[in-house]
């Protein structure tokens, strides 16, 4: 599962040329600044609130109908589409696109990342170094972890992936339950569903539903911590 195919629908994506024929899907965070040196607009067509603070503005594309609040940090280059809504505190780091009609939350953090149309990276989440397909939702507190604790390259199914810092591929339609893990280099197939709570790395099939078992144990206080705290 490394075919862009397998993971998202490029037919109506404004960015598809960033995915070659028989390239694997991680290809494009390779060729991601290159394609925003000769491919970006540098056009803002909207009026900036107060309050949005903007860092080479003149490396800024955003589109019709975008609202953003004041607050937001972005840094350029970057690509922001149509009718999209940046929430307050958000945070874009840099080399991002994002497609038409997306919502980025409250303190959330994006970093040489993708967001195909539609999806969402709502508040407190990270995503870093990712792709996020078509109408994908992540929860609250979703982080997208990029950079292995030995900082060696990351492998997929032990494929080299020429990435030192790749966090995850999330395929069309998936929706990651609110404080889960994806680890670096994670590859989440279309149509899959989270529940909260998940810690995961690798490789899920499409249509899968993905949960952790926990057991959750309710029992009286010992004496020691009762005396302790009062009652």
């Amino acid at each position: 599962m490394t075919d862009p195919n397998d993971y998202f629908s490029l037919e109506k994506f404004a960015h598809k040329a960033l995915w070659k024929e028989g390239e694997p899907v991680w290809s494009a965070l390779h060729l991601l600044n290159d394609y925003l040196k000769a491919n970006n607009p540098c056009r803002i067509e909207i009026e900036i609130p107060k309050g949005v603070f903007l860092e080479r503005p003149e490396l800024i594309s955003i589109g019709k109908g975008t609202i953003i609040e004041p607050g937001v940090m972005i840094q350029g280059p970057c690509i922001i589409g149509k009718g999209c809504i940046i929430r307050h505190g958000a945070y874009i780091r840099g080399l991002v696109i994002c497609g038409d009609h997306c919502a980025i939350g409250h303190s959330a953090e994006i970093k040489h990342s993708i967001l195909f149309d539609r999806a969402h990276a709502t508040h407190f989440v990270y995503v870093g170094d990712s792709i996020l397909g078509n109408e994908v939702n992540l929860g609250a507190g979703v982080k997208c972890a990029n950079l292995r604790l030995d900082r060696a390259e990351i492998l997929v199914q032990k494929i080299k992936t020429g990435l030192k810092k790749f966090g995850a591929i999330v395929g069309d339609r998936v929706q990651i339950g609110c404080n889960s893990v994806l680890n670096p280099g994670t590859m989440v197939g279309k149509g899959s569903v989270f529940f909260p709570l998940v810690n995961l790395g690798g490789i899920v099939p499409p249509y899968s539903q993905v949960s952790m078992k926990k057991e959750l144990k309710i029992q009286p206080l010992k004496a020691n911590l009762l005396d302790r705290i009062g009652k």
